[in-house]
């Protein structure tokens, strides 16, 4: 019955983000099937904006 610290050993079961085939960095979510970094799986276009400095 504990909702606290305790429980939150749970959360980390299964992998949230694997290798994305377009840029290559560990970004891609399983499961909304989109790469964080380079968007790829929801826009053709690569994930940019202007406030974003890519290194």
């Amino acid at each position: 019955m504990v909702k606290g610290t305790t429980s939150f050993g749970k959360m980390s079961k299964g992998k949230t983000h694997i290798r994305c085939r377009r840029c290559g960095r560990h970004s891609f979510h399983v499961r909304k099937k989109r790469c964080a970094h380079c968007g790829f799986g929801s826009s053709s276009k690569l994930r940019k904006y202007s406030w974003l400095l890519h290194k």
